[in-house]
């Protein structure tokens, strides 16, 4: 495998995680095959000992198929060059790796500060779930001075997505660490909209990045993934404690599909990007668009972090329609290459229409009765992309 110290990321993406050559035969098959099991056995009792010590000491040795063995090991290898990682734990999906997380470093009648740009599906875990544990839970702005206010003596995390659900804003991870040093908390980063090859909050100073591998990694729509990543050693031991303990585990098949989604990773979101870049150009000329959210354009509200933080965009971008409801549900439906669908990330572009009531808690969100659409642009032709949202615009304001 290249150095990781001086191959490009492109390049790492090709060669980590490949099938070792047979020592026997000096072959070796091009992908990595998905190695199913769920019992791993040992040729002597010694091997085993071996193996528990090495588990003991927080290495991934694998004692037992639940964590998986040598396609899971590539998959979390390729996570940690996308992240910049020294561990990475897989799950069965992004709101369950968000899950793992909270759970490793959160304990009964502690506080967690989160963005109220995070996730929806946070807020539906802290109702369920972490306020049953009497786990305490704020929301606001990210911003430090919003954030001072709410500090308490027993708040110990601090939760953030970036760029924010819904709307893509922005936020000032390097602010958020030193903000998260002062009052030592342990910062967590949502990274789904990044996955590691755009955007690397661990290199700007976050304590754990969070992946939804459903979206950009997988890149098919065609499975379900999550993914936790650290570097600390502390933290890696809390994380691999809980992830042991609560019996987290993904299918073979879905780590092997993973792996071969990461190999196309690079082309797949620059040309997701190029294609959202040129529809927002379009759509900036549109009477019925009032404001159009996406950080790659100079005049969105974020552009500089966005400019200074990462190293490209993709497909991802929130529109504001001067439409009422009943139009802006006949601009949706009218869409014949825009499937409709909560997902993104995958090959195919998707059309959402966000829910006022989901946008309210958003401090980011001016608000008005415009409607908002929220779009991942895909693979297709860009023109035919703007052909269609040209004539599901005519139906709408027809």
């Amino acid at each position: 495998m290249p150095n990781s110290n001086t191959a490009h990321l492109d390049t790492l993406l090709q060669h980590t995680g490949v099938a070792p050559f047979d020592p026997a035969t000096g072959a070796a098959p091009v992908a990595l095959p998905a190695m199913r099991t769920s019992t791993v056995r040992f040729q002597s009792l010694d091997a085993l000992d071996r193996a528990q010590a090495g588990k003991a000491r927080g290495e991934r040795k694998a004692t037992y198929g639940r964590v998986g063995m040598d396609t899971h090991a590539a998959l979390e290898d390729v996570f940690c060059e996308l992240e910049g990682a020294e561990r990475a734990f897989l799950a069965s999906s992004g709101l369950a790796a968000i899950t793992l997380a909270f759970f490793s470093i959160l304990s009964s009648r502690d506080h967690v500060l989160v963005a109220d740009c995070a996730y929806g599906p946070v807020r539906y875990l802290d109702k369920t779930v972490l306020g049953r544990m009497d786990i305490q839970v704020s929301y606001c702005r990210a911003t430090p001075a919003e954030l001072e206010a709410q500090l308490r003596p027993n708040t110990r995390v601090l939760y953030v997505e970036s760029p924010g659900s819904l709307l893509f804003e922005m936020l000032d991870i390097p602010a958020l660490a030193a903000f998260a040093r002062k009052h030592d908390l342990i910062l967590a980063v949502d990274n789904t909209w990044g996955s590691g090859y755009i955007y690397r909050p661990l290199e700007l100073g976050a304590d754990i990045s969070v992946v939804a591998g459903t979206k950009y990694v997988g890149g098919h729509s065609d499975l379900m993934l999550g993914a936790v990543m650290a570097s600390d050693p502390g933290l890696i031991k809390r994380i691999n404690d809980t992830h042991y303990a609560m019996g987290y585990s993904i299918s073979a098949d879905d780590a092997w599909l993973a792996l071969r989604g990461a190999r196309t990773l690079p082309i797949r979101m620059r040309q997701s990007a190029q294609n959202a870049l040129e529809v927002c150009e379009f759509l900036k000329a549109r009477p019925e668009v009032a404001r159009i959210y996406h950080p790659a354009l100079p005049e969105d509200a974020g552009h500089a972090i966005w400019k200074r933080d990462c190293t490209g965009s993709n497909g991802m971008l929130a529109v504001e329609l001067k439409l009422d409801n009943a139009a802006a549900r006949r601009f949706v439906d009218a869409l014949a290459l825009f499937g409709i669908g909560f997902s993104w990330g995958g090959f195919e572009s998707l059309v959402q229409l966000v829910d006022h009531a989901a946008l309210q808690v958003h401090g980011y969100w001016s608000k008005n009765d415009h409607a908002v659409v929220r779009l991942h642009i895909g693979l297709e032709s860009p023109q035919d992309l703007i052909a269609d949202l040209t004539q599901a615009l005519g139906m709408a304001v027809a």
